[in-house]
This record gives C-alpha cells, structure tokens and sequence, in this order.
C-alpha cells in the first residue's frame, strides 16, 4: 500500500494500478488506496469502477473510502454517483 502511495505521489497513477493488479490479495486499505489514488487525480469514472470492484469482491469500504469516493463525484459534479454511494 505504501508502494501504491509512492507511485500516486509521483503522479505514476497507471504504475500504481500495476503494483495493484499485481497483488495477491487487496484488503481495505489497498483498494482505499487505489480509489483515494484516482480521486485525487481526478479521475471519477476509474474511482467509480474500483469502488464498484472492491464491492464485487466482498470488501467492505471504511470511512476513507467513502470520503474518498464522495470527494470524487463532487469534483466531478457525479451527482447520481454520489448520492447512491452516500446512501451506503
């Protein structure tokens, strides 16, 4: 998780993604990583897709998920996105 941080804040978002993908096993904090990791760089549309994966596989979301997946859709203006994720 530490890695992925390392590459987002070199702005290397797709290495960060790489590292991810190449991980056996993705609890909480690294999927938290990665979505805080595409909000950050604004990029709502893969946010939305990691959030809606991490779901898929079982992995409850924590409050810097959420945080980080609503400050997503707000920059964006994600309105409907939004309003469904605060309804969690």
């Amino acid at each position: 998780n530490i890695m992925i941080q390392v590459y987002v804040q070199n702005g290397l978002v797709d290495d960060a993604r790489s590292l991810f993908d190449k991980m056996p096993y993705h609890d909480v904090f690294a999927w938290t990583a990665m979505i805080s990791a595409y909000a950050r760089h604004g990029l709502c549309k893969e946010c939305l897709q990691c959030f809606e994966q991490m779901q898929l596989e079982g992995v409850m979301p924590n409050v810097i998920t959420f945080a980080s997946i609503l400050n997503a859709c707000a920059s964006t203006k994600a309105l409907e996105e939004g309003k469904l994720i605060h309804a969690h």
